[in-house]
């Protein structure tokens, strides 16, 4: 359904969608032990910063955390079950909104 949402929704959506936001992030769902749970709340996530973009949906220590949750979710394109086309989407969609970006990289 996230995906129906436009960028820059109005504020009676952004309103609607802060639950969503913050159930995102919760200890439960961001670091769930099932693989499949996790890559779904990081699509879910990828969708809201489009929704969001260019602001980001959260702080900077929330999206560092949401970026390496991102990155393992990644990981699962090596399988062939939901967790690899869930994964594909998020590729896709962090590709196609560029909605990862970096000021500065430290060393």
């Amino acid at each position: 359904m996230l995906i129906k949402v436009g960028q820059a929704p109005v504020n009676s959506m952004k309103d609607a969608l802060r639950p969503v936001m913050t159930a995102m992030v919760s200890s439960e769902l961001s670091k769930h032990a099932d693989a499949d749970v996790k890559v779904s709340v990081v699509s879910c996530i990828s969708e809201l910063s489009t929704i969001t973009a260019p602001e980001q949906p959260y702080d900077d220590g929330l999206m560092k955390e949401i970026f390496q949750l991102t990155v393992r979710a990644f990981e699962e394109l090596s399988h062939s079950d939901r967790c690899y086309r869930k994964a594909v989407n998020v590729l896709k969609t962090v590709a196609d909104a560029k909605t990862c970006t970096c000021d500065a990289v430290a060393p």
